[in-house]
Formats: C-alpha cells, structure tokens, sequence
C-alpha cells in the first residue's frame, strides 16, 4: 500500500465521524440534500450522495432531524432540518470535537499526561 492510499484512508475516518456534525450544524437553517452536499464540500467535506441520504434518514430516524416536503416548485424536494433533540446531540458533539481537538494540539505540542 502506498502513502498516497494510506493517507486517503486516514482522511476518510477523520471525516466520517465529523459529517454528522457538519450536517446537525449546517441543518439549523433547512436545507434539502443536494444543496447539502454542495455545503459539504465547499467546507471540504468530500462526501457522495450514496453517504449523505442514508446518512439523513438515520438522523431523521433516530429524531436529530425532522423533514417536510416542499411541493412547490417543479421537482418535489425534501427539507431537513434540526430538532431540539439534534440541538442537544449537537451541542454534546461539538463539546467531544473541541475536547478532542485541545487534547491534539497539545500531543502535537509535545505535551504529555
């Protein structure tokens, strides 16, 4: 295996467990999956519909997310956006990521327990 692939693979699982709170963030205002995706990776994000929906009907699922559909237009769309219990689990999220993130940069400083 090459560095090329290794580092590919790293990057993938920083980002896997960061999307979920990248979209919990992004759906306080709603969004439908397509300008979603398009968020995602304009903040660098690299992540494919085939991982994005699942992704959202798990959320919704589970209650982080409620959804309407807007007839309005030609094309029905789908609008997510975040609930009070996805406010909370992204509240405790991005609590674990800034922990995580401060316990890095001080590895990264040389600082030890």
């Amino acid at each position: 295996m090459d560095f090329d692939e290794i580092l590919a693979g790293g990057r993938q699982e920083l980002r896997r467990g960061t999307v979920v709170l990248a979209c919990l963030l992004l759906l306080r205002r709603p969004g439908y999956g397509y300008a979603l995706l398009d968020q995602l990776r304009d903040l660098g994000f690299n992540v494919d519909a085939n991982t994005l929906y699942p992704l959202l009907r798990r959320l919704e699922t589970q209650g982080a997310l409620v959804s309407r559909w807007d007839t309005t237009e030609t094309r029905p769309r789908k609008f997510y956006q975040i609930s009070a219990d996805g406010e909370r689990l992204a509240a405790e999220l991005l609590a674990d990521w800034e922990r995580l993130d401060t316990a890095v940069r001080r590895l990264n400083q040389g600082v030890r327990p």
